[in-house]
C-alpha cells in the first residue's frame, strides 16, 4: 500500500468509529509525518503501521475516542435517526399524535439496538446494508410482538417528541462544524 492508501484507510476507519474531525486531522497529520520520515529512511508504510492497517487504525481510534464517548455519540446518532423516522411518520399520517402499539415499540427498540450495536463493533457494511439488516431483524420481532401482545395502544407520542429526539445530536454537529471551519475544510462564513 502507498502512503496515500494507508492514510485513506485510516481516515475511513476513524470516520466510521466516530473520531471527531479535529482529532482525526491531528492523527492524520501525525501519521503522515511518520510515514514521510519512514519513506525518507528507506522504509515502507507497513513498517510504521504494521501488516494490518485496520487494526492499527482501530487501536489508535480507541486511544483517542474511548468507548464511553463513542457510545454516547452513537446513541445520539440513533436518537437523531429515530427522530427523523418519527417526523416522517407524522408527515405520512398527517397527524400530530402517533399511537404506538407493542409491535411498533418492539420494532423501534430492535432497530435502535441493532444500529447502535453495529456502529460500536468493527463492521464493514454500508449504511443502507445496516438498515436492511436491522429491518430484517426488526420486522419479525414487531410481527411476533404484535401477535403475542395484541394491537392495543401503549402510548401516544405527541409531535414534539420527534424534535426532542433530534436534540442530542446538536452538540456533535456544532463541534464538527467548528472543527471544519478552524482547519479550513468546508464552507466558511463571514
Amino acid at each position: 500500500m502507498t502512503n496515500e492508501q494507508i492514510l485513506a484507510a485510516c481516515r475511513s476507519n476513524w470516520e466510521y468509529r466516530g473520531v471527531g474531525d479535529a482529532a482525526m486531522r491531528e492523527m492524520l497529520d501525525e501519521l503522515s509525518a511518520h510515514l514521510e520520515d519512514a519513506q525518507a529512511a528507506g522504509r515502507t508504510g507497513h513498517d510504521v503501521v504494521g501488516p494490518d492497517v485496520r487494526a492499527f487504525a482501530a487501536a489508535w481510534a480507541r486511544e483517542r475516542a474511548p468507548f464511553a464517548r463513542r457510545a454516547l455519540r452513537t446513541l445520539a446518532m440513533a436518537c437523531y435517526a429515530l427522530g427523523w423516522l418519527l417526523l416522517f411518520a407524522y408527515l405520512v399520517r398527517w397527524t400530530t399524535r402517533l399511537d404506538m402499539t407493542p409491535g411498533h415499540v418492539a420494532m423501534v427498540v430492535t432497530l435502535g439496538a441493532a444500529t447502535v450495536a453495529w456502529e460500536l463493533r468493527r463492521g464493514e457494511m454500508r449504511l443502507y446494508q445496516r438498515w436492511l439488516l436491522a429491518l430484517a431483524v426488526g420486522l419479525p420481532v414487531a410481527i411476533l410482538t404484535g401477535w403475542l401482545a395484541g394491537d392495543g395502544v401503549i402510548l401516544a407520542l405527541p409531535l414534539w417528541a420527534a424534535p426532542i429526539l433530534l436534540l442530542p445530536m446538536v452538540p456533535y454537529a456544532v463541534t464538527d462544524t467548528r472543527a471544519r471551519r478552524v482547519t479550513g475544510r468546508g464552507p466558511r462564513r463571514p
